[in-house]
């Protein structure tokens, strides 16, 4: 697996959100971008995660930063998150986790003392330029948006 490093061009990708709708990174290009990969919707930590981002959006969104969120799930197990946490940014079907394997999302970690093969729960910044300005591998659910936010320069 090859991670992602600042600087990287970002990969693009096309993938249908949980309303059906296609959604390019490409297409935003010149926003600056936060793409999260997390591992099933709906468990708590990826519940915890996802309501921190909806926490945090408008502030994101009004300092031009745009959100995205990846996991294998199916786009009706997304739409059904979506509804039932209130998530109004773009959730990302990726059932095949080909995206997760180009931005080195998707390899071995210990699961309860066993390797497994999985998500890494994983967060980019891609910046207007379409280049990464921060790629972050094994971040926690909780306070990982407040952090991202400090890296950012976002106020708390």
């Amino acid at each position: 697996m090859t991670q992602l490093q600042p600087g990287d061009a970002a990969p693009d990708f096309t993938l249908e959100d949980q309303n059906g709708r296609s959604v390019s990174l490409s297409g935003l290009r010149g926003r600056t971008v936060v793409v999260y990969f997390y591992p099933a919707a709906m468990t708590p930590g990826c519940t915890t995660q996802a309501c921190d981002f909806r926490d945090s959006l408008s502030s994101l969104q009004g300092a031009g930063i745009e959100v995205l969120g990846v996991s294998r799930d199916s786009v009706a197990k997304l739409a059904e998150f979506a509804e039932r946490d209130g998530l109004t940014f773009p959730l990302l079907s990726d059932p095949d986790h080909a995206v997760h394997d180009t931005y080195g999302a998707w390899g071995e970690k210990m699961n309860y003392g066993k390797v497994v093969e999985g998500v890494l729960r994983s967060t980019f910044v891609v910046g207007p330029d379409g280049h990464l300005t921060h790629a972050l591998y094994n971040v926690k659910a909780t306070g990982h948006v407040a952090r991202l936010r400090g890296l950012l320069g976002l106020a708390a």
